[in-house]
């Protein structure tokens, strides 16, 4: 037997021994593992920086307690053992059931974040869950997945509840992806590895790439909206997908919004520094980001590149003409760097807008900055994203809990425009198996209708439409 096969074997033990906790026995274990998340919030976040280079320790911290504090506030009432819903009047009653072992994959990004908050969305739904860390981060994921294992099994889960894999390679990885006996697949990670778990054969919940558009209106409150984005932008270094990635704005406020980037320390790139910073960023061959940028502050990114910026920068604007390939910061990047573009009315800033999430971020967040409803409105119909996000930050208002009552989440759904299943932010209620019992509860409309009309072809629609609401 491989380690992969003995890992999934014990994940179905554990699921088989989980499915004979009620409901209390399974919030008392989901609490133990919040508290003790929470507890550990600040050493994990600092191994998580330590060990992967990538953004600040302290807002790690504010990524952990998201995973732990507002995800058990969002989840903690949530039935998910036995019925869940009844309606005498349909004679429909709903059973929860858990799915069985789920893999999660969790990125280097949000490495501890991510690996509580899957573990207590999957504790909560009474399933195994088998961690597979980013390699750059699995000293991190392995010390929260333990802590977190170690307070469940304390508070009377069963064994091997939550496992972790220590050194996944490729080979390992794929042959846990496609075991028979895995439920389910939560993937949060990079494009490429979203897409193998894809072709599995495993059902999948993954997540798309966030290439997130913000437009600038010229009701906004503009002083409000450019705070708000850097706000977003610089948290974390930007490491977060729903961060925003270009702002679109028209010409009448263009020059207000510039001058006020300026006055909160955004450092606008001129064309040959745009140049510089697009060849570290973005790998043209394989048409994404490189790692060398992820994660790291304006200053450093600049220097990379072969420029001095000002110490107080905190963001660096590329203003450019188009999207697409031939300008490579107009791709996703997980840093303090924003795209830039001014447009000449409404009508030519939503087609920029729709330009940027169909380069690599169809489905997940766009966000705009208005007061006008009509436009608002407008904007949420013809952007193909997940998440319209109105006058807050792109990365906390995607998050969820913090901005708006969206379900806290570190897996954002991007529905069937990044391939996924579904718009949502992940959470437990999606790994849930609804069972229904259905009772008898006859249609009089079918009980009196003449099945003969069906019979004769000659019948028009309209005729057996009348006989079937007839009385009714």
């Amino acid at each position: 037997m491989s380690k992969a096969e003995d890992i999934v074997t014990k994940a179905c033990q554990a699921a088989d021994a989980f499915r004979s906790l009620g409901q209390k026995n399974t919030d008392s274990i989901v609490r133990a593992v919040y508290l003790a998340a929470l507890a550990e919030r600040v050493r994990l976040a600092k191994m998580a920086h330590e060990e992967t280079g990538i953004g600040l320790w302290q807002h790690k911290v504010i990524k952990n307690f998201i995973a732990t504090q507002l995800v058990y506030d969002d989840i903690k009432n949530l039935k998910t053992v036995g019925i869940v819903s009844e309606d005498p009047r349909s004679g429909v009653a709903e059973i929860a059931q858990p799915l069985g072992p789920i893999l999660g994959l969790i990125p280097v990004t949000n490495p501890t974040s991510t690996t509580v908050f899957k573990a207590l969305i999957s504790i909560k739904t009474r399933n195994a869950l088998i961690v597979c860390p980013h390699q750059a981060a699995r000293r991190s994921i392995a010390a929260a997945a333990e802590v977190c294992y170690q307070a469940a099994l304390r508070a009377g889960a069963p064994d091997d509840c939550i496992q972790w894999l220590d050194k996944a390679g490729p080979e390992t990885t794929a042959e846990m992806m496609s075991n028979p006996q895995l439920a389910l697949i939560l993937a949060t990670g990079t494009d490429s590895l979203v897409r193998k778990a894809h072709t599995s054969g495993t059902p999948v919940i993954g997540v798309g790439p966030g290439n997130v558009p913000v437009y600038i209106g010229v009701s906004a409150d503009i002083p409000f909206a450019v705070q708000s984005i850097i706000n977003s932008k610089t948290f974390d270094n930007g490491s977060v997908c729903a961060s925003e990635q270009a702002v679109v704005v028209r010409w009448e406020v263009a020059d207000r919004i510039i001058d006020e980037f300026k006055r909160q320390h955004a450092h606008f790139l001129s064309p040959p520094e745009v140049d510089k910073v697009g060849n570290i960023a973005y790998d043209c061959e394989r048409s994404s980001m490189t790692a060398a940028v992820v994660g790291q502050s304006a200053a450093e990114i600049a220097r990379r590149a072969g420029f001095e910026v000002p110490p107080e920068t905190v963001l660096l604007i590329a203003p450019l003409k188009g999207v697409g390939p031939k300008y490579p910061l107009s791709a996703e990047i997980l840093a303090p760097v924003l795209a830039f573009y001014i447009e000449d009315d409404f009508d030519d800033a939503i087609r920029r807008c729709l330009e940027i999430t169909r380069f690599g971020g169809t489905g997940h967040t766009a966000v705009i900055y208005s007061n006008r409803d009509e436009r608002i409105e407008y904007f949420s119909r013809v952007i193909n994203t997940g998440r319209i996000l109105v006058n807050m930050p792109s990365t906390q208002g995607a998050l969820g809990g913090i901005y708006n009552t969206l379900s806290p989440s570190f897996t954002l759904g991007c529905g069937s425009g990044g391939n996924n299943i579904t718009t949502d932010n992940i959470t437990a209620r999606h790994l849930l198996n609804i069972h229904r019992i259905a009772r008898r509860r006859p249609n009089p409309r079918w009980a009196s209708l003449d099945t003969s009309l069906l019979l004769d072809e000659k019948t028009f629609p309209e005729t057996i439409e009348s006989e079937f609401n007839r009385n009714f």
